[in-house]
């Protein structure tokens, strides 16, 4: 089959590779028909490479069609239409029944200290082989992946594998309640994304902060107020339009892909000329974070406030104003997407009338093997390049 896999810093490639098989008899293997190219890639493309091995196949937003089942696999058939979530979680252990698929107990990766296995994504989780290839096995088939019905076009429910639930858990962690106000600092998908979630959940005043023009635009569009994160005098128009004490809560989708830290720019560009062992311990011990984004939400929220980080951060060693935190009150939540925990919350509105919009939120969709292109523009957001879809 034909797969997305990673050789080095910036170098993907679409591989001829072995075909998936089935290893338990409760395994799936899902014949993908759209798949998702995230934010979180582009670490890959970018910083990660000290964690990833030469032909690794990336990708962790899949969905298609049910090919093959495993022997104790009932719940599906060949055939049904699936989309895979990115957490590779249990469905019953500990943790999946607290709603925290994202920690499942039963795929931990003990041995780097980390939460549940992730498709596509590293040996920090798992080295499991990802989506953005041609086909893709499934474990825990009876309650890992989420059916959905046919007939709508793929672009209603392949969300449902991350950015749906990231962005509704980001909502839900923010505390956004009917009348309150919020800030969402980056308008990629997440942040765009957790910004109509907030408007359709009743929340008052909703503004974006972004840099891309066409980001503040696509949010405009939509009612929220969008402001430019260059303008000088940023904070004051956030405080004139929050009642002149802050926002109730920030989400931070932007993480340590921040803009205005260029000290930290070049650590990260420093780690990625170092021997892979070497810029591994680097990363995990002392790893330096463009915190520009989150100093900003510990700055604008108002006292007593919430801050809600779905942007990832890598670093371990990074220095926070917890004078400031503790001073101010600040409330702070934060890990990956527990997706199946809001699935029963999410789906409903894509049975419906599309209330978010996702039937027009890909910018591009390209066929699978033009991913190293794709990853180019998303990285350097050219083309007007918010989210993309690629198919095989």
């Amino acid at each position: 089959m034909k797969a997305v896999t990673w050789h080095g810093r910036r170098d993907v490639r679409v591989d001829t590779v072995p075909d998936p098989i089935l290893k338990e008899p409760t395994d799936v293997v899902v014949r993908i028909t759209s798949t998702g190219l995230c934010g979180s890639d582009l670490h890959l493309y970018e910083v990660m490479g000290p964690f990833l091995d030469e032909g690794d196949i990336l990708g962790h937003e899949p969905m298609g069609v049910v090919e093959e089942v495993g022997a104790g696999v009932t719940e599906l058939k060949p055939g049904d239409r699936v989309v895979v979530p990115f957490n590779v979680s249990c469905g019953t252990c500990f943790m999946c029944g607290e709603g925290l698929h994202s920690q499942c107990e039963t795929t931990q990766v003990r041995e780097q200290g980390s939460g549940a296995a992730l498709f596509g994504y590293t040996k920090l989780y798992g080295q499991v082989p990802g989506g953005q290839a041609e086909y893709l096995r499934v474990p825990f088939g009876n309650t890992l992946p989420i059916k959905v019905p046919e007939g709508p076009p793929d672009d209603r429910f392949v969300y449902l594998s991350d950015v749906l639930p990231t962005a509704w858990q980001a909502v839900e962690y923010a505390g956004v309640r009917e009348g309150s106000s919020l800030v969402v600092l980056g308008l990629g998908p997440i942040g765009d994304m957790s910004a109509r979630i907030a408007k359709h959940r009743g929340a008052g005043t909703v503004i974006g902060v972004d840099l891309v023009p066409e980001r503040l635009a696509r949010a405009s569009a939509r009612g929220v107020t969008a402001l430019d994160v260059r303008d000088s005098h940023l904070v004051e128009h956030i405080r004139d339009l929050t009642g002149g004490r802050g926002p109730d809560a920030v989400i931070d989708a932007v993480g340590m892909e921040a803009h205005g830290a260029p000290v930290a720019k070049l650590a990260h560009q420093a780690v990625g000329l170092l021997p892979d062992a070497i810029a591994a311990r680097f990363m995990k011990t002392a790893g330096v974070d463009r915190l520009h984004a989150l100093r900003l939400a510990i700055d604008i929220v108002r006292r007593g406030g919430t801050i809600s980080l779905s942007g990832v951060y890598g670093g371990m060693a990074d220095p926070l104003p917890m004078l400031t935190l503790f001073d101010k009150q600040i409330q702070l939540r934060m890990g990956q997407a527990n997706v199946h925990r809001w699935v029963p919350d999410i789906l409903p509105l894509l049975t419906d009338d599309d209330p978010l919009g996702v039937d027009g939120f890909a910018t591009h969709r390209l066929p699978l093997a033009e991913a190293p292109h794709a990853y180019e523009i998303f990285q350097q957001k050219r083309d007007n390049a918010v989210k993309i879809l690629l198919t095989p």
